[in-house]
């Protein structure tokens, strides 16, 4: 079934037994408005918005409230180094969030007088902002109706309708579908309530229909069909590759550096390593020439289109580094290092134990 079925009045019946449902069990988090508050943060709304992008609400709390301690508002944000949001924003993950945040905090100050845009055009003019997050910031923090898409949503609605195209050919149809039982009123906790909901009961397996408050209005449970929507094409295998990082020693230290300003984790401190990319495995050149000896420990990690095994090799560094720092062993949790070379580091100090 491809087209969506539905009247006005459903659509108003949806709208309102969510918003029911959603006024006695709203998820309370650090970011989040009361339902119905007249009062967000639109502060705490864009950076909740940010944060979360391809990430949990689990992995964000803790950096939601270090950010907002850090830097309380957008002038603050402004004022930081980007190297320290860099390190502040390590281990989150998709690291041009934070560059484009701190660019974004910039561009607030001084083209908005500090006040972030209320519609959605003007938002999606700012760094860091497509049409899911533009949508989410105008209803949730200002109140104005728009169509919120996000992946929660994507699967609430496919149920709901029965949307038969796979994803992601069946954005628009889900967008529609959205479109048109969005309220007027309320659309910030409409699109909370959804998000919510296939956080919770509309989840990917095993979804508890049996107590969730759109049930009757749910064509896919009443087919029985809930778990097969929405359609997914099948997945790519991840690309595999190479590369070795390289820990240079030193009385108690280890040679850091700082990645270039463009590419994948790009001005992060890190350990050196072989050049290796997305496209290709490292060139297994060191970065200076030592008695380099390769670890039998081997690191994973997944990248969004491929997944990298680094192997570490290990030399005593030269008394003077003629690039990078040197950096206290002890104190490496506190460096920012992206995850990729958190799990080198955690490594390589077990087998020095």
């Amino acid at each position: 079934m491809n087209s969506v079925q539905y009247s006005d009045k459903k659509s108003g019946d949806i709208s309102a037994a969510l918003l029911a449902h959603y006024d006695v069990h709203a998820r309370i988090l650090p970011w989040r408005a009361a339902p119905g508050s007249d009062t967000p943060n639109p502060y705490h709304v864009w950076l909740s918005e940010i944060m979360l992008q391809q990430t949990t609400v689990a992995a964000v709390k803790g950096y939601f409230e270090k950010f907002t301690s850090l830097w309380p508002g957008f002038a603050e944000l402004a004022a930081a180094d980007e190297a320290d949001v860099l390190a502040a924003w390590a281990g989150l993950g998709y690291y041009a969030r934070a560059r484009n945040l701190h660019k974004c905090a910039h561009e607030v100050l001084s083209r908005h007088d500090g006040q972030l845009p209320q519609d959605e055009a003007k938002l999606l003019k700012l760094p860091g902002i497509g049409a899911y997050t533009a949508a989410a910031i105008a209803a949730i923090a200002f109140h104005r109706r728009a169509v919120v898409v996000d992946a929660n949503i994507e699967r609430v609605v496919s149920r709901l309708f029965m949307i038969g195209q796979p994803l992601p050919a069946a954005k628009p149809a889900i967008r529609s579908a959205m479109d048109r039982i969005t309220p007027e009123i309320r659309s910030g906790d409409f699109a909370q309530a959804m998000m919510d909901l296939g956080a919770g009961v509309c989840s990917v397996k095993s979804p508890l229909c049996n107590i969730c408050p759109l049930a009757p209005h749910c064509a896919a449970y009443q087919a029985g069909q809930a778990e097969q929507f929405p359609v997914k094409p099948p997945k790519k295998a991840k690309l595999l590759r190479r590369g070795i990082a390289y820990w240079a020693h030193r009385d108690g230290h280890v040679l850091l550096v700082r990645r270039d300003a463009k590419g994948m984790l790009a001005g992060m401190r890190a350990l050196p390593d072989d050049r290796w990319t997305a496209r290709q495995d490292g060139d297994g050149e060191p970065p200076f020439a030592a008695h380099w000896t390769l670890s039998n420990k081997i690191v994973q990690h997944s990248f969004t289109h491929f997944t990298l095994q680094m192997r570490i090799a290990v030399a005593e560094g030269p008394r003077e580094a003629e690039y990078g720092e040197y950096w206290p062993m002890n104190s490496l949790d506190k460096a920012g290092l992206p995850t990729l070379f958190s799990k080198a580091v955690s490594a390589i100090l077990a087998e020095r134990v």
